[in-house]
């Protein structure tokens, strides 16, 4: 049986950390050492916007230490990534150029959305997480420069919301008046709490909650010691809660030696403490779940997916299309017409896929951008491109990266406008996604101007792709003469895209 060892590292804000595991043939994954160093890079980086030269000496130090590591165990591959705490500095290039040079390791800056879905796998390869998805569940995956909070119901997800509150950023926030006062923890409390309350606003009104998965720095060495219940490794709440308030009046040194951590003074174990504490009494469940997984668990997950030696019961697909479908309701934007254009985007894209080039991602992402095509007229008629545009960048859909959300909110935005030449996106998005951007765009303008006076005039549309002519045959119960003048007018554009041009022809249904 083929075993790969594999090593997944995760510079974050306050620790760098590297996980080793074997993958065996037979779809298991086995931890077999973890490695972690103090270094609190976000100090400087959330403060500062640059991380000073011997904090970057200290990072260079101790991937040179992983890499002998890696090399005792003879690795087979590796993986190495950092977050928002490179993303958050204006050096950043220069520090990964010299991790490079210096350390032979090549650290990847992910966005927010890759690293969240990285943890989110670990979540999902485990059968106590489809179990509590199932009835209803608030996943709070909590980093040291932010936090993000999916909500579960029925076993797929209705929204993610990130927040720029992590546990080193909110230490960082009250630097100035730490030792001005005699309760820091009331602070900590009322900057968390501003947070917390719109989100329980927006999305928790009148909703039961029974479980609250927490994952995060500080989650795991707190719960050890809690009795389980029964199988699935559960706290009851009020247990939970009960030791929270204990240790909220205590001191960070106090904190420090009850829950045996290696630094005597770990300041930022209050504002964990405190987090966790307000989470889990504004969500009000009825249990808690500590999983014990984080990004390192998440980047071997992902390695092992990709290099297709496992895959997952958890269906990815209908998390996104669930989320994306709860944002156009949100924005009310979820019509008969949009499952009309839905319908006849995915007819297209599956006529068309000996011309177009593009698989099952594509697919999706066409999808999602019918979906979400109108959402921007909550907000302005007139303006109705941008502000889908900006909707959907704003929005985090579990399951999407950040170039994908890209690709998508740029499909409806040009749906309705002009596609701009390359030049002026390429901060955006590579050549490749401008590509995908505007066949999704060609395919997505003809099937909203099919549906234009937004009346469902269809009956049953089926394309066939015949020489350089797509056939689109419908059968229609009223005239469409709207519909057929607005078509032609798109039919350049995808012939532009495509080589070939679309043509309706149209059944009468007596």
């Amino acid at each position: 049986m083929k075993i790969t060892t594999f090593a997944a590292i995760y510079i974050g804000s306050y620790e760098v950390s590297m996980k080793v595991f074997e993958i065996s043939s037979g779809r298991k994954i086995r931890q077999v050492d973890h490695v972690r160093s103090r270094l609190e890079l976000g100090r400087d980086a959330y403060s500062k916007g640059v991380i000073g030269y011997e904090l970057v000496e200290e990072l260079c130090q101790v991937l040179k230490e992983f890499y002998s590591i890696m090399e005792g165990y003879k690795v087979d591959d590796y993986k190495a990534y950092a977050g928002n705490v490179l993303r958050a500095v204006s050096n950043e290039l220069f520090i990964l150029d010299q991790i490079r040079l210096r350390t032979r390791i090549e650290v990847h800056v992910i966005s927010n959305s890759e690293h969240r879905f990285m943890s989110y796998k670990s979540l999902a390869a485990s059968h106590d997480f489809e179990k509590m998805i199932q009835k209803s569940a608030v996943v709070v995956d909590v980093g040291g420069g932010s936090m993000q909070i999916t909500l579960f119901r029925k076993g797929t997800a209705v929204t993610t919301q990130h927040i720029e509150l992590g546990i080193m950023r909110i230490w960082e926030k009250l630097t100035k008046i730490r030792n001005l006062v005699s309760h820091y923890e009331t602070q900590i409390q009322e900057l968390i709490d501003k947070e917390l309350e719109i989100f329980k606003r927006l999305y928790l009104s009148n909703q039961e909650i029974k479980y609250v998965i927490l994952m995060g720095d500080y989650i795991n060495e707190m719960v050890k010691g809690f009795s389980k219940k029964e199988e699935d490794g559960t706290i009851e709440t009020e247990r939970f809660l009960k030791l929270m308030n204990k240790w909220h009046k205590k001191s960070p040194e106090e904190l420090s030696r009850e829950l045996n951590l290696a630094n005597d003074h770990d300041t930022l174990i209050l504002p964990s403490v405190v987090l966790y504490k307000r989470l889990t009494e504004e969500m009000n469940a009825s249990f808690i779940w500590v999983p014990g997984v984080g990004i390192n668990d998440g980047i071997v997950y992902d390695y092992a997916e990709k290099k297709r030696i496992i895959h997952f019961a958890h269906d990815f697909k209908e998390d996104i299309l669930a989320a994306s479908k709860n944002l156009a309701e949100r924005f009310q934007s979820y019509s008969c017409h949009t499952e009309a254009v839905l319908n006849m985007s995915t007819v297209i894209f599956d006529a068309m896929k000996k011309v177009h080039g593009m698989g099952k991602r594509e697919r999706l992402l066409l999808q999602v951008a019918a979906i979400l095509h109108d959402c921007g007229r909550y907000v302005s008629l007139i303006n109705q491109s941008d502000c889908s545009y900006q909707i959907i960048m704003a929005s985090e859909i579990i399951g999407m990266t950040h170039l994908e959300r890209e690709i998508v909110a740029s499909t409806v935005k040009h749906s309705s406008m002009p596609m701009q030449p390359y030049e002026s996106v390429s901060d955006k998005m590579d050549q490749q996604s401008y590509m995908i951007v505007s066949k999704l765009m060609a395919i997505l303008k003809i099937a909203n101007a099919m549906d234009r006076s937004h009346k469902q005039k269809f009956k049953t549309i089926k394309a066939v792709l015949k020489n350089k002519e797509l056939l689109i045959t419908i059968e229609a119960e009223e005239s469409i003469i709207l519909e057929k003048g607005l078509f032609s007018s798109y039919a350049d554009s995808f012939e532009e895209v495509f080589s070939v041009m679309p043509k309706i022809r149209e059944k009468r249904v007596l």
